[in-house]
C-alpha cells in the first residue's frame, strides 16, 4: 500500500480532485498506522526473545535459532527474487524507452505525413496539368464556365473523387464535385499548429487553403482533402482537392497522442523506476516479516510443550512423581507428552517399589566384602586421620594418617586400644565428651591442642555416630591438622582487630584535638564567652575519653575472658536476672517470657552467662527501634539433643541477611552505626566456654532468633578439665538458615 501511494507522485496518477486527495490521505494514514503496529509487534516479540535468552529462559535459544534459520532460509529466495525483478524491471524500462521504440514511433508519424504530402503533391500536379492544358486555357480566356467544367470532367479519374475550383480574380468561375458544405482549414502537418475551428464557405475555404504554404488540410464534414493549386497566365487560379484516406488524420492524431503520453512517461521514468523499486523492497520486507512472524509462531508451538515437559521433569526430580503434562501439542510433540506421562506413571510405581525395598538393599550392600576392601584403600590414601571406634571407644581400625598424627607405633598394634590411651588426659576427656554428644546429635566437632616433641599441633576432631548393627553404636573419628591454617587465621584476625581498634580510637581523637585548640585560643584571648566555650570543650574531651575508655574495656573483655566456673545453675533464674538489668530501659517493648517449669539445672557460670544474655537482649532492643511491633520473646525448653537445654531470644526487628548470618559472630562486625561489633562475639565466646552452641536464624514473621544450647548438670560435665578457648581461634557459633 505504501508503494502504491508512492506511485501517486507520477503526473498521470496524481490525484486531481479533493475527494481523491482525502481518500489518498486516509489511505496514507491507515497504511502508516498498520506499518507502525506491525513494526511494534515484531520489535516487541524480538525484544522479548532477546530478554528471555539473556535470562536463560527454557526454549529461548530454540526460538532464536528458528527465527534466524527462517530469516536465512527466506533471505536467498527473497534476495534472488528482488535481484531478478530489479534487473527485469530495469531491462523492461530500458526497452520501453529505448531508441528503436522512439524511432519506430517517429517513422510511423513520418510515413503518415509523407502519405499526406504525397496526396498534396498529386493534387498540385493535377492542378498544374489542368492549368497547362491549351483547351483549358482557351476556355478560361473566354470565361466559359461550362466548357471549363467539361475539361475538368476529362480528369475525373485522376481526381479520385476529389474536387476542382477555378477562380478568376478570387471569384469562382467553375467548380467540379465541390461539396455544398462549410469547410475548415487545418495545417495538421505542423504538430505545433492550432486547429482553425471557424467554418467558412467551401469556395472561400478552398481559396484560403490554396494560398497557404504549409500544405493544409481542408475538412469538409467527415472528409479531409489535400489541397493543391496552380496559377493561370492572366492571374487566375485553379484549386484541386484530393480526398485523403479515411481515418488517416485520426491515425496521425492517435500516434501524436501516444507520442505525447510516451514523452510524459519518458520524463517520469526515474519516478517509475523508484516506484517499482520501492514496491520490490516492500515485498521483500514483507517476506522477511512473514517468515519471522511464522518462525516465532511455530517456535512457540514447539517450546511451550518443551517448557511444560521441563517443568514436569523438575517436579519429578524434586520427588513429585504425580506431576503430569496437560499442555496441548502437535502430533509428534503430543506423542512425546503422552510418552512422558506414561513414563511418569511408571516412575511413580517404581519409586513406590524402590522405597519399600530400600532398607533391604541397604542392609545387603553393607555386607559386601568388596566394599570393605575398597573403603580400606580409600582410608589409607586420604590425608586426614580416620579411626573407627566401638561403643567402648576402643580402636577398631585406623589409617596411616591417624597414626602419624598421634603416635609413632605401627598401625597393626593400635587395634583394640582405648582411644584415651593415645592422648593427654585433658584431650582424652574432651574427646569423650565429644563422642557422647555425637551419639546424641549424630555428628559433633571440636578443636584442641596436641603437644608433640617438636611443636604443638592444632587439630580439628569430628566424630560421627556409626551403626554397627547392634544396640551399642560405635563412631568414626576424623582428625585434621589445621595448625598452619589457624596461625594464618590468628594473624589475619589480630590484624583486623588492630585496624578496627586504631580506627575506633582515632575517631574521638579528632574532637579532642579540636577542643584543645579552641581552649588554647580562648585562654589567650580572655573573652567574656571564653569560660563557657572552655567548659563545652572540656565536656567534649571528657565524652571522647569516656568513649575511648568504653572501647578499651570491651576490647579487654574480649581479649582476656575470665575462666568461667560452670556449676549446676537454674537457667530460668539466670534469665530473670538478665532481664532485671534492663528494668525501665526497654521502653515500648513488650517482653514475653515462656520459661519451662521444672527445667533441669544446667552447667553454667551464672555471672558470665548473664553478661552474654545482656548482650543479646541489648542487640534485640536496638534491632526493634524502627519496628511498628516491638515484642521480645524469651523461652527456655529442653533441646531435641539429649542432655541439652535451649534458651531462645527472639525479636521482631529487621531480621538477618545471608551476609549477616555468615559474619554475625566475628569480632568488630556490626550493623549498628555506633556499635563496636564485640557484643555478639563475647556472647558466642562465653557459650563456647560452657561447651554449648549458639546459632542465629530469621524469626517468623519478622525479626531474628538466637538459640543457645547448654549442657544439663546431670550430663557429666564438670567445671574442671575444661580447656579454655584461645583468643585467636574462631568462635564455635553457627547460623541457622
Amino acid at each position: 500500500m505504501l508503494g502504491a501511494l508512492n506511485a501517486f507522485r507520477l503526473d498521470f496518477l496524481r490525484p486531481s480532485s479533493s475527494g481523491q486527495i482525502v481518500l489518498f490521505t486516509a489511505l496514507s494514514i491507515i497504511a502508516f498506522l498498520l506499518f507502525v503496529t506491525l513494526l511494534v509487534l515484531l520489535l516487541r516479540n524480538i525484544l522479548k526473545l532477546l530478554a528471555d535468552e539473556r535470562s536463560r529462559v527454557l526454549g529461548s535459544r530454540l526460538r532464536s535459532r528458528m527465527l534466524i534459520g527462517a530469516v536465512l532460509l527466506s533471505f536467498a529466495p527473497a534476495l534472488f527474487m528482488f535481484l531478478f525483478s530489479f534487473l527485469l524491471m530495469n531491462r523492461s524500462i530500458d526497452r520501453w524507452f529505448s531508441q528503436p521504440v522512439g524511432e519506430l514511433r517517429d517513422n510511423s508519424i513520418r510515413i503518415a505525413l509523407e502519405l499526406a504530402h504525397y496526396v498534396s503533391l498529386n493534387a498540385r500536379a493535377e492542378a498544374e496539368s489542368l492549368a497547362r492544358s491549351r483547351s483549358f486555357a482557351d476556355h478560361y480566356a473566354t470565361a466559359d464556365g461550362s466548357r471549363l467544367l467539361d475539361e475538368i470532367r476529362t480528369h475525373r479519374i485522376t481526381l479520385q473523387g476529389g474536387f476542382a475550383v477555378v477562380y478568376r480574380d478570387g471569384t469562382p468561375l467553375a467548380q467540379y464535385q465541390l461539396p455544398q458544405q462549410s469547410a475548415k482549414v487545418h495545417a495538421w502537418l505542423d504538430a505545433n499548429a492550432e486547429k482553425n475551428n471557424i467554418s467558412e464557405d467551401i469556395t472561400t475555404a478552398a481559396l484560403m487553403a490554396a494560398q497557404r504554404t504549409d500544405e493544409p488540410v481542408l475538412i469538409v464534414g467527415d472528409k479531409q482533402y489535400a489541397v493543391g493549386d496552380a496559377t493561370i497566365d492572366d492571374g487566375g487560379l485553379i484549386v484541386v482537392g484530393l480526398p485523403l484516406p479515411a481515418g488517416l488524420s485520426a491515425t496521425i492524431e492517435q500516434i501524436r497522442s501516444g507520442y505525447e503520453q510516451y514523452w510524459t512517461l519518458y520524463r517520469e521514468r526515474r519516478s517509475i523506476r523508484s516506484t517499482y523499486l520501492f514496491l520490490l523492497l516492500l515485498l521483500t520486507t514483507l517476506i522477511f516479516f512473514a517468515s519471522s512472524w511464522l518462525a516465532l509462531y511455530l517456535s512457540k508451538q514447539i517450546t511451550r510443550p518443551v517448557e511444560a515437559l521441563a517443568d514436569a521433569m523438575n517436579s519429578i526430580g524434586e520427588g513429585h512423581y504425580h506431576q503430569r503434562v496437560t499442555v496441548s501439542a502437535t502430533a509428534e510433540l503430543g506423542e512425546l507428552v503422552r510418552s512422558f506421562n506414561h513414563m511418569a506413571s511408571d516412575l511413580e510405581e517404581s519409586r513406590r517399589l524402590a522405597d519399600s525395598s530400600a532398607a533391604q538393599l541397604s542392609a545387603a550392600n553393607r555386607t559386601l566384602e568388596s566394599r570393605r576392601k575398597e573403603l580400606e584403600t580409600i582410608l589409607e590414601t586420604i590425608p586426614s586421620g580416620v579411626v573407627t571406634l566401638d561403643s567402648e571407644c576402643r580402636i577398631l581400625q585406623a589409617n596411616r594418617a591417624f597414626v602419624d598424627l598421634v603416635t609413632l607405633h605401627p598401625p597393626g598394634t593400635m587395634t583394640g586400644k582405648p582411644l584415651a590411651s593415645l592422648f593427654p588426659p585433658d584431650v582424652a576427656f574432651e574427646l569423650n565428651v565429644l563422642e557422647r554428644r555425637a551419639q546424641r546429635m549424630g555428628i559433633a566437632s571440636t578443636e584442641f591442642e596436641l603437644p608433640s616433641p617438636s611443636r604443638s599441633l592444632s587439630l580439628t576432631a569430628t566424630i560421627s555416630a556409626l551403626d554397627l548393627g547392634h544396640p551399642k553404636r560405635g563412631s568414626i573419628l576424623v582428625l585434621e591438622d589445621v595448625t598452619e591454617f589457624l596461625q594464618a587465621q590468628r594473624q589475619l584476625a589480630w590484624k583486623q582487630v588492630a585496624q578496627r581498634v586504631a580506627h575506633e580510637i582515632k575517631n574521638p581523637l579528632t574532637p579532642i584535638a579540636l577542643s584543645a585548640e579552641r581552649i588554647r585560643r580562648h585562654m589567650d584571648r580572655n573573652l567574656p564567652e571564653s569560660p563557657g566555650v572552655i567548659r563545652r570543650c572540656v565536656d567534649v574531651i571528657l565524652s571522647s575519653v569516656e568513649s575511648m575508655s568504653t572501647l578499651v574495656d570491651q576490647f579487654a573483655v574480649l581479649a582476656e575472658f575470665p575462666a568461667p566456673q560452670p556449676k549446676p545453675s537454674d537457667l530460668n533464674a539466670i534469665v530473670e536476672g538478665a532481664v532485671m538489668l534492663f528494668h525501665g530501659r526497654l521502653n515500648n517493648i513488650r517482653i514475653e517470657k515462656n520459661l519451662l517449669t521444672n527445667l533441669p539445672a544446667v552447667m553454667a557460670d551464672a555471672q558470665t552467662l548473664t553478661r552474654a544474655l545482656a548482650n543479646l537482649i541489648d542487640n534485640a532492643a536496638e534491632a526493634m527501634e524502627n519496628s511498628l511491633l516491638r515484642v521480645l520473646c524469651i523461652e527456655t525448653r529442653l533441646s531435641e539433643n539429649l542432655g541439652m537445654a535451649e534458651l531462645v531470644i527472639a525479636d521482631t526487628g529487621h531480621g538477618l541477611t545471608g551476609e549477616m548470618r555468615e559474619r554475625l559472630f566475628l569480632p568488630y562486625f556490626s550493623t549498628k552505626q555506633r556499635g563496636t561489633g564485640l557484643g555478639l562475639a563475647i556472647a558466642a565466646k562465653i557459650v563456647q566456654q560452657h561447651h554449648g552452641a549458639i546459632r542465629a536464624e530469621n524469626n517468623s514473621p519478622a525479626g531474628a532468633r538466637f538459640i543457645l544450647e547448654l549442657p544439663l548438670a546431670d550430663n557429666g560435665h564438670g567445671a574442671n578439665g575444661h580447656k579454655q578457648a584461645d583468643m585467636g581461634l574462631p568462635l564455635h557459633a553457627s547460623t541457622g538458615e
